[in-house]
């Protein structure tokens, strides 16, 4: 006898296509889960909630900054310190920037935590120190800041 004669041909039975069809779906149930998971925690979300009316309001956007730019304040991305952001502001001569008032508003990237407001003292001059404390975590800082009747608003992400 042979050996091709001793083993017997398997047969392909209904069983062999039911776990080949589980085996597929289990695989594409476990990559579409991985990606929406890495989707979800990624995700920083909207820049703007409606880009037609964005588009609308770009060119008043630019002109603001181009004003905003010709104030030559220099601003520190803030950062944290003992739960609290700190910035660190200079005029257009270099020389930290006194008598600011400072306002801003942290709003969480997903919408998963409420919007924070924050209130700015100065610390010393041209350091500016939140009243309220901020949680750990990512944030989007919309900030104003304000001296002499004119304005400068800045956006930061936080971590």
């Amino acid at each position: 006898m042979s050996k091709q004669q001793s083993h017997k041909a398997r047969r392909f039975t209904g069983y062999h296509a039911a776990a080949i069809l589980c085996a597929f779906f289990a695989v594409i149930i476990a990559v579409n889960f991985t990606m929406a998971t890495f989707a979800i925690s990624t995700f920083g979300g909207t820049v703007v909630d409606n880009s037609y009316v964005a588009s609308q309001k770009y060119n008043g956007w630019l002109e603001e900054a181009r004003q905003e730019k010709e104030l030559g304040w220099k601003v520190a991305k803030p950062v944290r310190e003992e739960g609290r952001l700190l910035f660190s502001i200079e005029d257009a001569l270099g020389q930290p920037m006194a008598s600011a008032n400072i306002t801003a508003t942290a709003e969480h990237p997903l919408g998963r935590e409420p919007v924070q407001t924050l209130s700015f003292a100065e610390a010393s001059p041209g350091q500016y120190r939140s009243i309220e404390p901020l949680p750990a975590g990512r944030w989007k800082l919309r900030t104003r800041i304000m001296r002499d009747g004119r304005e400068r608003d800045l956006t930061f992400e936080i971590q």
